[in-house]
Parts: C-alpha cells; structure tokens; sequence
C-alpha cells in the first residue's frame, strides 16, 4: 500500500484532504498526505487529521509504513477511528515544519562548509547537527557558523533534481552521507540542488529560497567517538 507524497512536490502545502485507506494498531494511512515521515534524520510531522464534523484527531507523529511510500500517521490520544474511505481534511503544524525545513536546508550549506564525510545528523524543530568524520581540531565553530551565513546570505533557490540510480552510480561523490544510502531501486532519485554551493540526494523537506532560512549559530561541537565529531545548529 503506498500514498502519495504531496509534500515531495510541494512541501509549502498545510493542508489538503485525503481518504483512509487503513486504520491499524500502529496509526492511520491515507491515500495521500502532506505529513512527512520521521526518516533521513529529520524527525516527522505532527498536526490534526479533522472529520467532516469537525471531530480532530490529534497526530503527534508520522512514522514510514512497510511498503515503500507507505505513511503512518500516529494519533497523539486514543480517540474514535475514522472510517475506512472517510474523507479527512490534513492540518500539519505548520509552524514547526517551516522550522525543520530552514533547519534541513541549512545543514546541506553547513556541509559546503565543513568538507568532510558525514556520518550521522538529526533534524529537529529547535535544533539540528551533522557528525562528521574529521579531525576535531579543524572544526571552528566561529569559522562554521560565518562561513555558512555568508553562503545563506546569497538567497539563492533551491531546486528538485531527479536523476537516474545509474547515474547516481556514476557519480558516486554526491552522497555524502556515510550513515544513510539514497534509496534505490524505484529507478531514480531525488536530488536537493543549491546552485552553486550543493547538489546531493536527500527526500526530506526544504525551503525554496536559503534566505528563509536566516542566520544560524553553532551552538556547540563535541567528540562523539572516532568517526563522530558533532557540530549542533539552531536558528539565528
């Protein structure tokens, strides 16, 4: 069972309606949705499924199904399920994922900054890292936090770039990221391009222009083991 990701194509969407398609032990999947699922390292969505009678069903989480494309989302309290084919107006809370998504795209310019494997990283609404696989006496976090306001400064757009698995594999400097692999097997991939400063695969939620983004300042970098040196972000 898959749903259609409208967030992929749009992640500016706060609401749209969908059909129950299952209700289960685990939450309930929708034909379509515009929440996205914990995964990457970005946390995932919370918001209100609401009833045509105005019934709201809290969701406190948005988790992957089993199937690919498939979404979970979790209520935050037990409540009266909705009917299967029942037509549900989706509210995400908004405000907390325009957050994740200025935090997400700012660690994709951090990354141009810090030249190094990543090996770990967490999106969430308050605050955001990258570990990398460096020395930790090259890390600066004065260095790292102007370097990367300066690049933010620009306002440059982003862009959705789809490629094929085939050409991801010929081009294998592109991912970044030691910890989590593009997935493959659908045929192709999707990239997050910021002219200039970044290409790399990634289907987490991004802003259309760095400028949204602000100001960002490291607040702290810490050895986390041999191959981790954490370098944690938050909105300036």
């Amino acid at each position: 069972m898959t749903t259609e990701l409208l967030f992929r194509d749009d992640a500016y969407l706060r609401t749209a309606s969908a059909r129950v398609v299952a209700v289960h032990e685990r939450g309930i999947e929708l034909d379509r949705t515009i929440f996205y699922p914990q995964g990457g390292g970005q946390v995932g969505d919370s918001g209100a499924l609401v009833r045509a009678n105005g019934e709201r069903i809290g969701i406190a989480d948005t988790r992957k199904g089993d199937s690919p494309d498939s979404v979970i989302h979790v209520p935050s309290t037990a409540m009266a399920a909705p009917d299967i084919d029942e037509t549900l107006t989706l509210e995400i809370d908004w405000t907390r994922r325009h957050a994740l998504m200025r935090l997400h795209t700012a660690l994709h310019v951090m990354s141009c900054v810090v030249v190094a494997p990543v090996s770990g990283g967490n999106i969430a609404p308050d605050k955001a890292r990258l570990d990398f696989d460096i020395d930790m006496n090259l890390l600066n976090a004065e260095r790292i936090e102007q370097g990367t306001n300066e690049l933010l400064a620009r306002g440059t757009a982003t862009e959705t770039v789809w490629i094929t698995d085939e050409e991801l594999d010929a081009r294998p400097e592109l991912v970044k990221t030691m910890s989590v692999q593009p997935p493959r097997g659908a045929g192709r991939v999707r990239l997050l391009k910021i002219p200039g400063i970044d290409l790399q695969p990634c289907g987490g939620t991004h802003v259309a222009n760095i400028g949204e983004i602000g100001a960002i300042r490291v607040v702290r970098i810490r050895n986390e083991g041999k191959k981790n040196k954490r370098v944690e972000i938050a909105l300036g």
